[in-house]
């Protein structure tokens, strides 16, 4: 049987920024199981589309997930996930914690914070 994920590595990546903001490229890379090239080009892609953003806060990236930012694949269109925000479809994956941390200079920003302990 072919092996196959149900998360590709762009939504890992997202929920690895969404559970830690202040999150380094090998550390994502780590968790998703890529180098750091590859979560480097994630990130990077992420960012040209609006999906989140990155300030640097001393040495470090600071980044915010644009929760408010309605998805834009061709097959999201119909009624159930059409009108869908970027939001909406992690909030299950983070337990539905969000907190808006301010706003960037493309829109609105909120940075969800990590899901309450579940003791795993």
């Amino acid at each position: 049987m072919a092996e196959w994920k149900f998360l590709t590595n762009h939504a890992h990546v997202l929920l690895c920024v969404v559970h830690e903001p202040e999150i380094r490229l090998r550390e994502i890379a780590e968790a998703v199981g890529i180098t750091e090239r590859a979560a480097h080009r994630i990130i990077a892609e992420l960012e040209d589309d609006g999906f989140i953003s990155r300030e640097r806060k001393g040495r470090r990236n600071l980044y915010g997930v644009h929760s408010d930012r309605v998805m834009q694949h061709p097959d999201l269109q119909g009624p159930l996930l059409g009108d869908r925000t970027l939001g909406e479809l992690v909030a299950p994956l983070t337990g539905g914690h969000a907190a808006p941390n301010g706003k960037s200079p493309s829109g609105s920003v909120a940075r969800l914070g990590k899901a309450a302990d579940t003791g795993r």
